[in-house]
């Protein structure tokens, strides 16, 4: 296709109204992902919502994968910021402290992103890009974990960072679904399970 850059790979603008053309774009593509999940949005679609041609769409982001990729390092980036906060302030935190600053970082991280999800777990998707989100955030996860239990080997705290991630994302689908019978009650025990085997592996083991 003419508009698509000769080397098949995104095209970042320089000049402010490009950016903001792109931010547009992609906060139409984040809308559109999010209704229609990534296999059935089309870039048909996504320029058209965003009042632009087909055309321009293409000259920023050849493919839809590309859409996709460049919407999922956005959201890491705000993700990343949120968790290099945690990271700092963690030293002193108990582990009912570490769940009360986690869950809600992450949980509403996630709901006020929808389309993040979407990307990161789409079969189809940038399975590249999401990859890499889900590192870094196993490695934030267990610098947070390694300031309560430095004494820890570091086999140990990456199994413990996978189980903390597992469960916030279990409990971020719950949250998704408001009229789930019991929801706060199975809420609340996931939270109860994941401190209590927080608490056993790392605080009673250092001696906290």
């Amino acid at each position: 296709m003419s508009s698509q850059n000769a080397n098949g790979t995104a095209r970042l603008p320089q000049g402010t109204r490009g950016r903001q053309k792109v931010a547009l774009l992609l906060d139409t593509a984040a809308a559109v992902f999010a209704e229609q999940g990534f296999d059935a949005a089309t870039m048909t679609e996504i320029a058209a919502r965003a009042g632009a041609s087909i055309g321009s769409l293409y000259q920023y982001f050849p493919t839809k994968e590309q859409v996709a990729d460049a919407l999922l390092q956005r959201f890491a980036e705000q993700l990343y910021q949120r968790m290099e906060a945690l990271v700092e302030a963690a030293a002193n935190w108990s582990a009912a402290e570490l769940l009360e600053r986690l869950y809600p970082a992450l949980i509403q991280f996630r709901s006020d992103n929808p389309a993040f999800i979407i990307l990161a777990e789409a079969r189809s998707g940038p399975a590249l890009a999401a990859m890499q989100i889900r590192a870094r955030m196993r490695t934030y996860v267990q610098a947070i974990l390694r300031q309560q239990a430095p004494e820890r080997d570091e086999a140990e705290l990456e199994l413990l960072a996978v189980l903390v991630l597992q469960v916030m994302k279990t409990a971020a689908g719950l949250y998704a679904e408001p009229d789930l019978p019991q929801r706060e009650q199975v809420l609340s025990e996931l939270k109860t399970m994941l401190q209590d085997c927080l608490e056993r592996r790392l605080y009673q083991r250092a001696g906290r």
